[in-house]
């Protein structure tokens, strides 16, 4: 860990962390136009947007122990070139197996970048900076959508749909090339070789260990409402005010994580204000409950998922002191996350057609409480493991001492 923060290279990572957001984002902002590019593709045009997801479920840990072994420098410059590789080719339009296989591929750049990234940016991080760093590193998928929707859509108004993706792959060269000259490897120790036992081996302690599974336990329950709540929410704000509460949802999530998140953690731990963030979803939600669409109660609720947000990211860093466990728990991270978000419209839309919006919102309060009761859990694992540590070595302590006595 640094004792001082190098701010320029965080924002640099952070900048790569947009790029990676991108790799969704690029397709999702233009989805509507992609049945034009290619007429024949019917249900398998989903497979652009899902197969990037479907890997993050499948190899998220596995990224997190292959990041470290290769060392995280390495693979953030790897994901970097590798990604704008692809985006290049993807604006030639391929037949769409081979964009699909394009996507897939993808996936793995994408994996990379959003372990090695914010492994890191903690390691740059002064002990006192961490909680923003982590925070700011954490609005990178608002962050990106809101860039492309703002910039990317008119350019391919202009432009075309090829201008995105060059766009894309240029935004990722560059900063490749600046992390490549200004990025220094980290001084951490080396992992050994990787082989499919030992992979194993390590996902099944990553899981059974309750500081580094438990920043992806919680972030499990996040993802799984926080895209389907801005899915289904729109058609009960009012059309006046639907478009403006929309845009500033994210906005708000954003600036709250990073004013009184960042505030926040100073005199608690990021644990304990992500689970005051749930509570605060929980009070956000009843509130809808009671005045359906109100767009006040909206933002409110946008406010307290970012701070679950950002001391989600945060707690890694604050539960995890090597970099090598650091990088498992974002693997962990990655592969929760996109198994919530991957399950969760699906789920909440068919609770909304069974049980209409009350059911949605005590659904969600459900989830939500769930996100509090895995953090509870984990904590008392760590307590115990503490005391079951200090047991043994008093225990150990007195055998020596009673043994020394005998001499």
């Amino acid at each position: 860990m640094s004792d001082r923060t190098s701010f320029p290279l965080v924002f640099a990572l952070w900048g790569a962390g947009l790029g990676a957001a991108g790799q969704y984002a690029k397709i999702s902002v233009i989805f509507d136009k992609l049945p034009a590019v290619y007429p024949d593709a019917g249900a398998a045009l989903g497979f652009t947007v899902s197969l990037v997801g479907l890997l993050g479920i499948l190899l998220g840990v596995v990224a997190g122990l292959v990041v470290a072994r290769i060392r995280y420098r390495r693979a953030m410059l790897w994901a970097l070139w590798a990604g704008a590789a692809l985006s290049l080719y993807q604006a030639t339009l391929p037949s769409l197996p081979l964009m699909l296989v394009s996507r897939a591929l993808e996936g793995v750049s994408h994996l990379a970048m959003v372990v090695a990234a914010p492994t890191l940016i903690a390691q740059l991080s002064a002990e006192r900076h961490r909680g923003f760093t982590l925070t700011l590193w954490s609005t990178f998928f608002s962050v990106a959508f809101t860039l492309l929707v703002a910039l990317g859509l008119p350019l391919v108004d202009a432009m075309g749909v090829p201008a995105l993706f060059v766009a894309h792959s240029i935004w990722l060269a560059v900063f490749a090339v600046i992390l490549g000259v200004f990025l220094r490897p980290l001084e951490v120790p080396p992992e050994g070789a990787l082989s499919l036992h030992g992979i194993m081996r390590d996902h099944v302690a990553i899981y059974r260990s309750p500081s580094i599974a438990a920043p992806g336990a919680g972030w499990m329950f996040y993802t799984f409402c926080f895209l389907a709540i801005l899915t289904v929410l729109p058609p009960y704000i009012a059309l006046e005010w639907r478009a403006w509460v929309m845009g500033a949802m994210p906005l708000t999530s954003i600036a709250v994580s990073l004013t009184l998140g960042v505030f926040a953690m100073r005199f608690m731990s990021a644990v304990m204000l992500v689970q005051i963030g749930f509570v605060l979803c929980i009070i956000s939600l009843l509130w809808l409950w009671a005045a359906p669409g109100l767009p006040v109660a909206c933002l409110a609720l946008a406010g307290a998922l970012g701070l679950v947000q950002g001391a989600s990211f945060a707690a890694v860093p604050q539960l995890n002191e090597t970099a090598a466990h650091q990088s498992q728990a974002y693997g962990g991270l990655a592969q929760t996350g996109n198994l919530g978000n991957t399950l969760g419209t699906p789920v909440l839309l068919v609770v909304l057609g069974v049980a209409g919006f009350p059911g949605l919102v005590w659904t969600c309060i459900a989830v939500f409480g769930c996100g509090i009761a895995v953090h509870a859990w984990m904590a008392v694992r760590r307590r115990t493991d503490i005391i079951r540590q200090q047991t043994t070595c008093s225990r150990h302590v007195l055998i020596f001492s009673l043994a020394v006595s005998a001499i």
